[in-house]
């Protein structure tokens, strides 16, 4: 992207006191000027995408494919491509049970699927069962079929299948015995590859006690077990508890066949780079701020690929404050910040999101994105990000 002749980078914003604070931005980051011959070699990587609203679209328009810019939707996986990351498509980030329902899911899907093959690039998407009515409960049998019909249609349409956590399978199970009697028939029907998900309850309140205990250990368990007994077909997992040590834990205890990847939006850094000798004990990737950190997390992976763990840590750890921003309480606020720097970048002309998220953060919240994104390298243009940043301060009432 070239540098656009907007006016000054320095900007008047809003502190948590309600005054104002003088920031100028830095330079923009060599690592939007790298290219790269393929993905990372040393690990498996993927971002999960946001959707790109429209703007103009109605409200009764929710839930249809006219809700979605899919130009700026699918350039932004492009995006991703290019830089070597894989995909994960129509998961949390994308809005996936908070304005993106099965039916729009299912044309995000398809249409992604067909660029990823366009290019070669990775991608995995999220199977779940939430084409059934929310608010009551369903039987084994039904929650199977219903993950099933995902799973067929994300293979059918070229990528690997990841069966997220269910809202409706944590509102039915009694216990552990139905949460592996629906997993056990799906993973029995599936040829695999597949990713399992454990999505925590920062990032969705009504996944509290999945795998059938709020006990974690207990959680750990379960979930292990079914990973034992399905190495063949589940080729990798991705934890999303933000516990760091928990994820350490549980990743020694796999199979060696089946790959962790860190779902940790708070401390991928050392995940990532491992604690074992060289680094041999280790996660891999299937991060949300990989959205919004994209290009200094694949620099930061290249140096990881040609063996320079701190040089690794050197450039990815400067993301963490903006990430731990991002993701800060409630944490299902999270795509708000990701959407809003998706805007300060170019990747879309506006900032609107389904279902009016936009507002789930306050003004001084986004005019702090700003600030960490800068300090952490993540801002591609530094006089276009300002430019927006002070229009939309403005609109807010707010003079930068």
């Amino acid at each position: 992207m070239t540098t656009t002749a907007l006016g000054s980078t320095t900007l008047l914003l809003p502190t948590p006191d309600g005054g104002l604070v003088e920031h100028t931005l830095g330079e923009r980051s060599p690592a939007f000027d790298a290219t790269y011959d393929g993905p990372p070699r040393t690990r498996s990587v993927f971002a999960a995408g946001h959707v790109v609203a429209d703007p103009l679209a109605d409200p009764a328009d929710l839930g249809t494919e006219r809700a979605l810019d899919w130009d700026a939707t699918l350039a932004f996986r492009h995006h991703l491509w290019g830089l070597g990351l894989g995909v994960a498509e129509a998961m949390d980030t994308a809005q996936r049970g908070g304005g993106l329902d099965w039916a729009l899911a299912k044309q995000l899907i398809r249409r992604s699927g067909t660029e990823a093959a366009s290019v070669g690039g990775r991608i995995a998407c999220g199977a779940l069962t939430d084409q059934l009515e929310a608010g009551r409960t369903w039987p084994v049998q039904t929650l199977v079929e219903a993950y099933l019909e995902q799973v067929a249609w994300i293979a059918d349409s070229g990528a690997t299948p990841v069966l997220m956590a269910s809202r409706h399978l944590a509102a039915s199970a009694s216990g552990p015995d139905d949460y592996l009697a629906v997993y056990d028939a799906v993973l029995d029907q599936v040829d695999g590859p597949v990713f399992l998900h454990w999505l925590g309850e920062a990032f969705d309140p009504l996944l509290r006690g999945y795998w059938g205990s709020a006990d974690l250990d207990a959680a750990s368990e379960v979930f292990l077990d079914l990973c034992r007994r399905h190495a063949g077909t589940v080729t990798g997992v991705k934890i999303s508890l933000l516990d760091e040590q928990r994820e350490v834990d549980l990743r020694r205890r796999l199979p060696a066949e089946v790959l962790m990847h860190t779902g940790d939006d708070f401390n991928y850094v050392p995940l990532i780079a491992g604690d074992g000798a060289e680094g041999t004990d280790h996660s891999h990737a299937l991060l949300g701020v990989f959205d919004a950190v994209a290009a200094p997390a694949r620099a930061a992976l290249a140096r990881l690929d040609a063996g320079d763990v701190d040089g690794f840590a050197a450039l990815l750890e400067p993301t963490v404050p903006l990430a731990r921003h991002l993701f800060a309480a409630p944490t299902s606020a999270y795509k708000t910040g990701v959407v809003f720097l998706a805007w300060l970048n170019g990747h879309q002309d506006h900032f609107r999101m389904l279902g009016g998220a936009e507002v789930q953060r306050s003004v001084g919240h986004l005019a702090q994105v700003l600030v960490l994104a800068d300090l952490g390298g993540a801002l591609a243009d530094p006089e276009l990000a300002a430019h927006r940043a002070r229009t939309f301060l403005r609109v807010a009432g707010v003079d930068a």
